[in-house]
């Protein structure tokens, strides 16, 4: 039986405003020699980055299908969000995506087309012929091949090497870490390699070092499922939930049988993006804003935060289901990520900020001016209420670690954005870590920020990053 022969499809797409003028980009490549076999671009008018990738896909199938109808095709990309809804890992919920997703589906028969998340900047074929689409269109023409300047210098033969070295740079990772274990352990290296985190899909969100998410897509690719011995200090998030107080160090540090290096591989965890709102008109001026008093909008700064926050994660691609926060300023910045990636987002009322009583509205000197034994009060004990009724640490870090367990319980395995405010995520942050309550007074916590835990189904938990600010500059 002839084998079909191959071809390597890889596509792009962009828009300059989401929705904005927008076009697409696909390249048709023979996968033995490099050389390119097609290319396609096209000016689509105004629509959104998603549907943009999604049709430079459709493009680039067709023109597979032109040239061998009978191929077996390897798409890659670096959209996140159209390789996982094409293999069938996320749900397609926008309605503009559905039918495209659908005609690309249509094109080769079911099993003859194979998807990769590529980096951008092993995509910068396609997405030169995306730009040049755009540009073409902002000077109200199409795309023409012969004006075309997406043809790099290179030898023919790179993408060849390419593949090899993707294929190369993840056996040495799976090597790697087993060696790791095996030194840790005490076991044989030969034992160590069948360790791994089975997973439909790499546990990375795209906002780790490119060691985690190599390590994370070597851990997918192998099959026997074993125990793994982790490389990160980890907290016991369900004691610390029992016991807010419990200072760094005690004993709610040992309630968990898994700690540290060692138990068992629970599977890919839950791992939450946390973002911080953007700007109100409060922020600036540090005036106590949270659930008991006025629900601000986002201030003309806090709307271009949510864009740039938006735009970082559509170009990442990793983000899964958005929930956030029921005030007015995380609703805006949650829909403009929504809008985006194409997906809804839900509300969870524990998400909320703390409720800050009299003080809403109040400076931080304010305060100390009008209450002063009660912020002593409130800045000594966790458990101190603010002046007129408001919720204590205490209350908030039961409150969050509740929805905290919801969430965890309900997106095993996925990458969840969380759209909230500072008291919530420096509290998701303290119980990961089993740092005591005072902690939250050392944490800075920037508007529209990025934060990240990942949590795991045997309880631990791993901070992957924290008040990241540099899709704001």
């Amino acid at each position: 039986m002839t084998m079909p022969r191959e071809l390597i499809v890889e596509a792009d797409g962009g828009s300059r405003g989401n929705p904005g003028p927008a076009g697409y980009g696909a390249v048709v490549l023979d996968p033995a020699t490099g050389a390119t076999l097609a290319e396609r671009a096209e000016f689509i008018g105004v629509a959104t980055n998603n549907v943009a990738e999604y049709k430079g896909l459709v493009a680039g199938l067709r023109a597979a299908l032109d040239l061998f109808p009978d191929a077996a095709v390897h798409v890659r990309m670096d959209s996140k969000l159209v390789v996982e809804q094409m293999s069938g890992r996320w749900k397609i919920k926008h309605p503009d995506m559905k039918p495209l997703a659908a005609e690309a589906g249509r094109i080769f028969p079911p099993g003859r087309v194979r998807y990769e998340w590529i980096p951008r900047e092993r995509n910068k074929h396609a997405d030169r012929l995306a730009n040049e689409a755009m540009d073409a269109g902002r000077r109200g023409e199409q795309w023409s091949p012969a004006a075309s300047s997406a043809v790099f210098d290179r030898p023919a033969a790179d993408l060849t090497a390419d593949l090899a070295a993707a294929r190369k740079a993840a056996g040495d990772a799976t090597a790697g870490a087993a060696r790791a274990r095996a030194a840790l352990s005490g076991a044989t290296a030969a034992t160590s390699t069948t360790a791994g985190r089975p997973s439909a899909a790499p546990a990375d969100d795209g906002l780790f070092t490119p060691d985690e998410a190599l390590a994370a897509q070597a851990r997918a690719s192998l099959a026997a499922a074993a125990t793994v011995d982790r490389t990160t200090a980890t907290g016991d998030f369900e004691a610390e939930a029992a016991h807010p107080e419990t200072p760094a160090g005690a004993p709610a540090a040992e309630a968990s049988g898994a700690r540290g290096w060692a138990g068992p591989d629970m599977g890919a965890p839950a791992t939450f993006v946390l973002l911080r709102h953007g700007e109100t008109a409060l922020t600036p001026e540090k005036r106590f804003s949270g659930s008991g008093g006025a629900d601000p909008e986002l201030s003309p700064a806090g709307l271009r935060q949510a864009e740039a926050a938006a735009a970082a994660l559509a170009a990442r691609g990793t983000i899964q289901e958005i929930v956030s926060s029921p005030l007015t300023r995380c609703l805006q910045t949650a829909q403009a990520v929504a809008t985006r990636l194409g997906l809804e987002v839900r509300v969870d009322n524990g998400l909320r900020e703390t409720d800050f009583g009299a003080w809403e509205g109040l400076t931080f000197a304010e305060v100390r001016e009008r209450y002063p034994d009660d912020l002593d009060a409130w800045l000594a004990s966790s458990k101190a209420e603010p002046t007129g009724g408001g919720e204590s640490f205490a209350t908030v870090a039961r409150r969050v670690a509740a929805a905290r367990d919801r969430l965890t319980a309900a997106h095993a395995g996925r990458t969840v954005l969380l759209v909230t405010h500072v008291t919530p995520v420096k509290t998701l942050i303290r119980l990961a870590l089993g740092a005591p309550p005072e902690s939250l007074f050392r944490m800075e916590l920037s508007a529209a920020s990025f934060s990240a835990v990942a949590y795991y189904a045997d309880g631990n938990a791993s901070v992957r990053l924290l008040n990241d600010t540099s899709h704001l500059r």
